[in-house]
């Protein structure tokens, strides 16, 4: 699927290679401003080791968000049944979990994070069995809670996860597309 933004383009999403990716990934992960991402000091190697467990898992896949063709973010989904939120919250019949990062740049461009989040949600809810996404972001990460709050999401509470204190919270599609007019 893909999704045309106004001014800023048309995003798409192909499968992670996580060989051929992960000297691009290494430089986002690593990068200041990812440092919620906890990758902070990875090696090439550790970024190669991550996403490849993450492409033999069949609970959790990694995708390379394109901007007009050009990688431009990270989107992450899950089953939250069996990874990252197992036995932290009860779990319902379409709940989908997802992680998105945005590519660092000198030249931000603004609405760009949302944008990207606008087009994850999208991607998520284009497969008809996804009714929920549940996402886990740091407490401490305010920015995030922002555009969260901007694609429809609600807060439901802090969890303590083994490397991080989150905060739980849910959109429904109709969150979704009440918060950005998508339909």
């Amino acid at each position: 699927m893909s999704t045309t933004a106004p001014a800023l383009g048309t995003f798409s999403f192909r499968p992670l290679d996580p060989l051929a990716d992960a000297e691009l990934l290494h430089g986002w992960v690593t990068h200041p401003k990812a440092a919620f991402w906890m990758m902070q000091d990875a090696r090439l190697e550790d970024v190669e080791r991550e996403y490849m467990a993450i492409a033999s898992s069949e609970h959790h896949h990694a995708f390379l968000g394109l901007l007009d063709g050009e990688p431009a973010f990270l989107m992450e989904r899950y089953d939250p049944r069996h990874i990252e939120l197992v036995g932290l919250y009860e779990p319902e019949p379409g709940d989908v979990g997802m992680h998105f990062l945005v590519a660092p740049t000198d030249t931000p461009v603004h609405g760009f994070t949302r944008a990207v989040i606008t087009a994850v949600m999208g991607e998520l809810f284009a497969d008809p069995a996804t009714r929920r996404v549940v996402v886990e972001p740091d407490v401490a990460n305010k920015a995030v809670h922002a555009l969260n709050e901007a694609v429809g999401f609600v807060p439901e509470r802090e969890i303590q996860k083994p490397e991080k204190k989150a905060l739980l919270s849910f959109c429904t599609r109709e969150q979704f597309e009440a918060a950005t007019g998508a339909a």
